[in-house]
């Protein structure tokens, strides 16, 4: 029998009722989603339209609920690949759209209504598209040059060939990272959306865009995460502690020992194939899912600070976890 060290055996149990309660349908209900917004036929058809269209739709989502950010789009229609590019057609006045290159410092403010180029903005079509901010204006146009200029118009095509130039071949140690850095480095020059939120994406995107491509499978399989949830509730379960790993939530999730490298190692030693025969054996994306869903209000909203008095030692005693828990308070009681 596998033998694990005692910190390894501690999270398993720890953590076992979340990837049990996870849902076996992940992967399925990511592919409806996904096949829903044309995205999967965009893929075979290496149609970048509706992709850039679907992840607009996640950009928006940025700093509010789903429901208030899709509920505006429903009112003011958002912002589609069609709109901006027929915004640019014609070589714009502003020389900060007319290639990916120039764009970086835009500086496009909604509220103020400034940019870099404040003379030119009442001929700018940026602002013209009716967002909840202007942030979401610039990322727009700086994911669709992004893919008009450095993908040549091919995003499909483009993170097939990054992918196989970073490959290092099937059973290289860190192969599923070398070929996520070769998307992640370039794609977070984007502005307005962070590395955090395209790992999001990018997981969905991979993992069921086409599920016959190995390369997007195993990428996506292994793209995570961490929210403040998954970082709470390694803390609040006493993961962080064992590990001598305690940080706030921010970078150190993403450092050496974070939360981040913790799930991985946890993935490494769970066979997510027990849960679905579609999943890959290793499946860090899954796992994580499964502890935000634990935590989530709309998932099983169970590790969480409306359950929780995060001052004291948790007393849910009909948390599937608490038994295992070792039940860290989130805050110094003095707060």
């Amino acid at each position: 029998m596998r033998r694990f060290n005692p910190d390894w055996r501690f999270v398993l149990h720890v953590t076992r009722p979340a990837v049990l309660l996870a849902p076996r349908s992940y992967l399925d209900e990511i592919g409806a989603g996904l096949r829903e917004a044309g995205v999967q036929h965009a893929v075979k058809q290496r149609d970048s339209r509706p992709i850039f269209d679907w992840l607009t739709r996640l950009i928006s989502l940025q700093g509010i609920t789903d429901a208030v950010a899709f509920g505006f789009d429903a009112r003011h229609g958002g912002v589609r690949f069609a709109g901006v590019e027929r915004a640019l057609r014609h070589v714009p006045i502003c020389p900060r759209l007319r290639c990916y290159w120039a764009f970086g410092s835009c500086g496009y403010r909604k509220g103020a209504g400034t940019c870099a180029e404040p003379g030119l903005l009442p001929f700018c079509p940026l602002p013209k598209h009716p967002l909840r901010k202007g942030a979401l204006n610039v990322a727009a146009y700086s994911l669709f040059l992004f893919m008009r200029d450095v993908c040549d118009g091919d995003f499909v095509g483009w993170i097939d060939e990054r992918l196989a130039a970073a490959d290092p071949g099937v059973g290289v140690s860190g192969r599923a990272a070398l070929m996520q850095a070769s998307l992640l480095d370039p794609l977070r020059h984007i502005d307005g959306v962070g590395p955090k939120l395209w790992n999001m994406m990018l997981a969905d995107l991979l993992l069921a865009g086409d599920p016959e491509r190995e390369r997007w499978m195993t990428t996506g399989a292994n793209m995570i995460a961490i929210d403040t949830l998954v970082h709470n509730f390694l803390h609040r379960a006493g993961v962080l502690r064992r590990f001598n790993a305690e940080h706030a939530y921010g970078p150190g999730c993403y450092a050496p020992n974070g939360c981040a490298e913790i799930i991985m190692g946890l993935a490494q030693r769970i066979d997510t194939r027990e849960f679905n025969p579609a999943n890959p054996a290793i499946f860090p994306r899954f796992v994580q899912h499964a502890l935000w869903g634990f935590c989530a209000a709309w998932g099983w909203d169970i590790c969480n600070g409306n359950r929780i008095d995060d001052r004291r030692r948790c007393e849910n005693t009909h948390c599937p976890s608490f038994a295992n828990c070792d039940r860290v308070p989130l805050k110094d009681a003095r707060d």
